[in-house]
């Protein structure tokens, strides 16, 4: 066998993971947030502000952000429940000790700060949170892109081939989902963007980057003969093709309904698209092709998982947006925000028990075909790594108000002291604003601002080194070494675009 049809082999006919992996593996990232944030506040209380070169703030977001997932999903994933309880009991033992050693509040007990601390304002004109989520999915697709083709990355957490869960099959619908909370039509709703011309005329133009970045895959990848997984999305078509799609379909839906009912039509695309795969020959088309026997001739045949599978991704775009609508809601009070996550957390176990009833009465979950269960549980576990995300930053802000005057790059931010009647110094607070606002100090904020990019630039890397590097035959220490060099090059990329301040996007 050619080595292009082992490294096809490799990634084909599996059968995924639990989502109890799953969800374990998700806790990884807002685990990360939490840790580097707890030892920021901790080294301010000890020594002051973290003052170091750009150079230093990159090598410590990449050993305390990017590392720990890298390793999570390779050497560690046999123990990977060892991961969060690990981050569990050092973030436990961080906090006790901001709390013994808090220079705010010293003389109330915890129950008087709880409550002072809920009645405080937050900086409302942006939602950290959604940016950690979408750079971790991020950071997550560029990690399993390149480590799905090393022995080192278990194959329950490839792609599945028909149906199953999989890390990766969550991938894709995780940054369909994470893309549409931010979407055109949240923001311009949430007063973020104003609204000029033609808003599908815009998002129409706006999409020619992921239709050229698609034919440019194409190109490329049957230029240089390299290895393809079919029955992802076809012959033709990629994921990139997918988003465009979507990204136009979503435009042209929203012309037509308000953008406030987007879960009901997320829902009726969802059932309607269900019932026709259940009702037709639809999804043994999908499945085995016209003939029966997986014929590739034509193009629907060629691309059948890729075109019909839109209408799924499409369905958790339209639930994406709705959920954007919500959160991106002005909200300053942490109370308000305590009430938001309690709403989202029921919305993800209600989402997760309907389900557990759909894999029972209709059919498992198929990434392949996007189909009613698939997109249940995408929708339903990017609200559970929300909510995780949300609970990480309000214990970022509980810190933050133990130790007066800290920061943490990419958190909650308070808009003022915590309680008139205390003597606090004001300019600690304005202070430690104007520090947290310098994009140079984050390796989340650098990603965030050029995240096409870094999904471009990690597709373009994974290639070469597949081309330069016989993958599927690499120790586990060559394959981790070259995962880490990799992701580290990845962020070191845009980590200096954000130094510089250079934004790709001009579209």
């Amino acid at each position: 066998m050619s080595e292009k049809v082992l490294k096809e082999a490799f990634v084909s006919n599996l059968n995924g993971t639990s989502l109890t992996e799953i969800s374990l593996g998700l806790s990884v990232p807002p685990f990360c947030v939490v840790g580097r944030g707890l030892l920021l506040i901790l080294y301010y209380l000890q020594c002051g502000q973290f003052k170091c070169s750009w150079q230093g703030h990159l090598l410590l977001d990449f050993l305390l952000l990017v590392v720990p997932i890298v390793l999570s999903c390779t050497l560690l994933s046999d123990i990977l429940l060892f991961v969060p309880l690990c981050f569990s009991a050092l973030c436990a033992i961080t906090l006790c000790i901001l709390y013994t050693q808090r220079n705010n509040y010293v003389r109330q007990n915890f129950q008087d700060i709880i409550k002072v601390l809920l009645k405080a304002k937050l900086k409302s004109n942006s939602v950290p949170s959604v940016t950690v989520l979408r750079v971790s999915i991020n950071i997550l697709t560029a990690v399993s892109i390149l480590a799905v083709d090393f022995p080192l990355f278990p194959r329950r957490y490839a792609k599945t081939e028909s149906y199953g869960t999989g890390v990766m099959d969550f991938g894709v619908g995780g940054y369909v989902f994470a893309n549409a909370l931010v979407s055109p039509e949240v923001r311009r709703h949430c007063g973020v963007l104003q609204k000029k011309g033609s808003a599908l005329t815009k998002q129409i133009i706006s999409v020619w980057p992921l239709a050229f970045l698609g034919v440019c895959r194409f190109f490329s990848v049957k230029a240089v003969d390299y290895q393809e997984h079919v029955s992802e999305y076809g012959v033709h078509w990629n994921f990139f093709f997918t988003l465009a799609v979507v990204r136009i379909g979503a435009s042209v839906v929203l012309t037509i309904f308000p953008v406030h009912i987007s879960w009901i039509v997320a829902v009726f695309l969802a059932v309607v698209y269900q019932l026709t795969l259940e009702t037709t020959t639809l999804k043994m088309f999908i499945l085995n092709g016209s003939d029966g026997t997986g014929t590739r001739e034509g193009f629907l045949n060629a691309n059948r998982e890729g075109i019909f599978s839109v209408f799924g991704y499409l369905a958790i775009y339209m639930a994406g947006v709705q959920v954007g609508l919500y959160v991106l809601n002005t909200r300053t009070m942490i109370r308000d925000w305590v009430k938001a996550i309690w709403s989202l957390l029921v919305t993800s176990f209600t989402l997760f028990l309907i389900f557990h009833v759909l894999q029972v009465y209709i059919e498992a979950t198929s990434r392949r075909m996007a189909n009613l269960p698939f997109i249940v549980w995408v929708v339903a576990q990017c609200l559970a790594f929300l909510v995780t995300i949300f609970l990480a930053d309000l214990v970022l802000v509980f810190a933050k108000h133990l130790v007066t005057g800290s920061t943490v790059p990419c958190s909650w931010n308070f808009s003022s002291t915590l309680d008139k009647n205390k003597k606090t110094d004001e300019s600690d607070f304005s202070s430690s604003t104007k520090d947290l606002n310098q994009p140079d100090l984050c390796l989340l904020n650098a990603i965030n601002r050029n995240q096409l990019l870094f999904f471009l630039l990690a597709n373009v890397m994974t290639g070469l080194v597949n081309i330069l590097i016989d993958t599927i035959h690499s120790s586990s220490s060559f394959s981790l070494s070259v995962l880490l060099l990799y992701m580290f090059c990845n962020c070191l990329v845009m980590y200096i675009l954000h130094v510089k301040s250079i934004t790709f996007k001009f579209w």
